[in-house]
């Protein structure tokens, strides 16, 4: 797979030519609705391997040593001497690498008191690219007992793509993490035996692999206690041969301040659980001011911290699926931004004429335009670089694999990347 940057004069028919693909193949792999093209738009060529177009200074042996290959065969396959001068914006064929393995988790959250027929067709479209399916969620309640969210046919759907089902229990009161919810949940003993008892029940019952505890905003006083339910699950979990999960703040520090991240004991939490889930796309949210979602500068930071606590084999890596765009001029404590998808993203910057620019210190895009009432927008979000981005991340740092929140937010080209390059871990 190549990802291409649209650059100003092209045209699907000059971009089929140079990659020597077909223009339906490009249309149909980027879902693209019309043929017109936009400046800074990102397209995944669907081919096998891809090209490198010769910049200054490069040389064989430079490249070769990029793409870890020897210069030799990297001659070879271009059919030039191992000694020739590369001129500048020559294209040269790098062949497709071995595929890794990757474990992948996705949360899907119904809405209502039923799975939606089009959330139900997404499951079935991206269930064959998931380890972990994780229906959002399973509530709490002050007593102990849950509250379920509709499931319709997600397990029939897993079950037909050897997708592990994932039970999600969250301390979520509406629309909210509840702190006070929380803290009930970690020290009244009633409460909480009661909790365990459901929790073990319903995921033998349901057949559940996994159960995954994404508590949130938990006081900083409740940190061991928040341990202690851990360690008190565990083993009736593992008796079953049911894994445990967290969701972890994303910190670059043990003492990080702040209650999105002191109840998060990242070295416990790296002994206890079987995998984490690091929630690196928070910076970026609805009702803060704009900027990129996960910026990968500000991830490798939580990264650097997060490998001296847990095992690298542990680790998902956070990754939304979505973009926002915020209406200026932002005023904190009123704007909030509205969700896009990565594919709504292109089409609002091709109806209001607006080019796409790339942040490269946050590897993300994102542009500015003006609706028909005046008013200004800028919009932050996905596309072809920046999840590729992600994924060269994971592969550096050898992680175990990638966790998306949520599906339902159309975002093709992150569908025909993984696929490329990653042989998805299932079930047996």
């Amino acid at each position: 797979m190549q990802v291409y940057v649209v650059q100003s004069g092209d045209t699907l028919y000059s971009i089929s030519n140079l990659f020597q693909t077909s223009i339906a193949a490009i249309e149909e792999a980027n879902k693209l609705k019309t043929p017109n093209l936009i400046i800074g738009q990102t397209l995944v060529i669907p081919i096998v391997g891809h090209y490198y177009f010769v910049k200054p200074g490069d040389t064989l042996f430079l490249i070769a040593q990029r793409y870890h290959m020897s210069v030799e065969l990297l001659a070879r396959i271009n059919q030039i001497p191992p000694t020739f001068t590369l001129p500048v914006a020559l294209r040269l064929y790098i062949p497709p690498h071995p595929k890794k393995t990757l474990t992948t988790f996705a949360y899907i959250e119904p809405v209502g008191d039923s799975v939606s027929p089009a959330l139900e067709s997404i499951a079935k479209s991206k269930a064959p690219y998931l380890t972990y399916l994780a229906p959002f969620t399973y509530r709490v309640n002050r007593d102990g007992s849950l509250t379920p969210p509709p499931l319709n046919r997600l397990k029939e759907i897993s079950e037909k793509n050897k997708t592990e089902m994932t039970l999600v229990i969250s301390n979520l009161d509406g629309f909210t993490f509840s702190p006070e919810l929380a803290h009930i949940i970690l020290n009244v003993k009633a409460v909480q035996n009661k909790l365990i008892d459901e929790i073990v029940n319903t995921a033998i019952k349901e057949g559940f692999s996994v159960v995954h505890f994404d508590f949130e905003f938990v006081p900083q006083e409740d940190r061991e206690a928040y341990n202690k339910f851990l360690q008190k699950i565990k083993p009736r979990l593992a008796d079953h041969n049911i894994l445990l999960s967290t969701a972890l703040a994303p910190k670059t520090s043990s003492s990080q301040p702040g209650l999105l991240y002191e109840a998060h004991d990242y070295n416990f939490h790296g002994k206890i659980a079987d995998f984490v889930i690091i929630l690196t796309m928070e910076w970026g949210y609805q009702t803060g001011y704009p900027g990129p979602i996960s910026p990968i500068n500000e991830v490798e930071k939580v990264l650097d911290y997060a490998l001296t606590e847990i095992p690298a084999e542990k680790i998902l890596l956070g990754q939304n699926l979505y973009g926002y765009d915020w209406t200026m001029p932002y005023i904190q404590g009123e704007s909030k931004a509205r969700a896009i998808s990565p594919q709504q993203a292109v089409q609002i910057a091709r109806d209001h004429y607006a080019e796409i620019e790339f942040d490269e210190t946050a590897q993300a895009p994102y542009f500015e335009y003006t609706d028909d009432d005046g008013k200004r927008h800028i919009v932050w979000f996905e596309d072809g670089r920046s999840i590729q981005a992600k994924f060269d991340l994971i592969n550096r740092y050898q992680l175990l694999g990638i966790a998306y929140w949520k599906l339902g937010y159309h975002f093709p080209q992150n569908w025909l990347l993984l696929k490329d390059q990653f042989d998805i871990t299932k079930a047996k």
